[in-house]
């Protein structure tokens, strides 16, 4: 099977644009559900872009924990 993308990894030097963007949106994240009754503002403000289901529940649909 052939897949359309690969991995790369790229060195922490390379400071690249999505790198940043990616670490800028993952701590948020996972400090909400690290700490989920500590105020988050970063994160209120990223949950308007998950997916939410038809019954409008972000977790399980546009965000999801792994392991279960």
């Amino acid at each position: 099977m052939v897949y359309p993308f690969s991995l790369v990894m790229k060195d922490k030097k390379s400071n690249s644009e999505g790198l940043q963007l990616a670490d800028l949106a993952a701590r948020p994240i996972g400090l909400s559900h690290l700490r989920p009754d500590q105020p988050n503002r970063a994160y209120a403000v990223l949950e308007g872009k998950f997916f939410a289901g038809i019954f409008g529940a972000v977790a399980g649909n546009g965000r999801k924990v792994f392991p279960t």
